[in-house]
């Protein structure tokens, strides 16, 4: 059996828009990406490492915990080995309290990319290949979340385009998931259940070809 590791934040979470709750693993993408591996005769377990608010290289000024990259290294040590990371990060780098644009975001990126090749495994075991996936484009922040969210939708701008350069150079396969999904009306960031449906089948064939 092959391990998947999915590192990431509330769009892979599962929340579901405009609440506190959370979708069941089958109904959140990293859960429908794998019962759709395994229909394709794939035996994998897909594991989540994913928090709501998680950035990728950044801060969050009223919750600890919330870099991606603290503690990264050592996930890919406590979960390898690991025949496939997917990192999906970047939409929280827009909240209103940063000015960061998408170069930043994608920096982040870059720099995740190098905390999982680095980690500590175990020798002998494989430094695991990297499938980064451009999260959709943040919609029109509305309900609890606009304030946070304020101006995010033109921050993000240009973010799909910026990693799949970067993964170009770094040699990371990449998705962009902007290309099969939107974000949710109810609040302009997270994905709605037929989304995370959407995207899991979509993700599930670009797996099979990397694993």
């Amino acid at each position: 059996m092959q391990h998947i590791l999915v590192y990431g934040d509330s769009l892979s979470w599962g929340i579901v828009p405009g609440t506190r709750q959370r979708l069941p693993f089958d109904q959140r993408w990293p859960g429908v990406m794998e019962g759709a591996l395994h229909t394709l005769g794939r035996r994998v377990r897909v594991a989540e490492d994913c928090i709501n608010g998680r950035r990728t290289v950044y801060d969050d000024p009223y919750k600890p915990g919330r870099r991606g990259i603290d503690g990264l290294a050592q996930r890919i040590e406590a979960q390898s080995p690991l025949a496939l990371v997917v990192l999906m990060l970047g939409t929280n780098d827009f909240q209103s309290m940063h000015p960061h644009t998408a170069w930043h975001a994608a920096a982040g990126v870059a720099a995740l990319v190098g905390a999982i090749r680095t980690a500590p495994i175990e020798p002998g075991m494989p430094v695991p290949p990297i499938l980064v996936v451009a999260p959709p484009p943040i919609g029109t922040p509305a309900g609890a979340i606009a304030p946070k969210f304020a101006g995010g939708q033109h921050k993000c701008v240009g973010l799909p385009a910026l990693l799949q350069a970067q993964c170009a150079e770094l040699g990371c396969a990449f998705f962009d998931a902007g290309q099969v999904v939107s974000s949710s009306p109810t609040d302009g960031v997270h994905l709605d259940a037929p989304e995370h449906h959407r995207l899991g089948l979509a993700l599930a064939e670009v797996v099979r070809t990397l694993i």
